[in-house]
């Protein structure tokens, strides 16, 4: 395995994950018109293939 190229492919990977995701929930928030208190969003990464199944769960505080 290349170390370099797969540091560059991960790193262009999760800064999609975080933009897109990041529009998807204020995009979501404001079309809802959810304003005030928490917001419980979860990520869910798995690998076609693979036995990954990496579970990431949050509470937005929206003020």
């Amino acid at each position: 395995m290349n170390e370099d190229k797969f540091n560059m492919s991960m790193r262009k990977f999760l800064k999609q994950v975080g933009v897109t995701s990041q529009r998807a929930i204020e995009t979501h928030v404001r079309e809802n018109n959810i304003e005030k208190g928490t917001f419980k969003v979860r990520i869910v990464l798995t690998a076609p293939g693979t036995n990954l199944n990496h579970v990431v769960e949050e509470e937005l505080d929206l003020g």
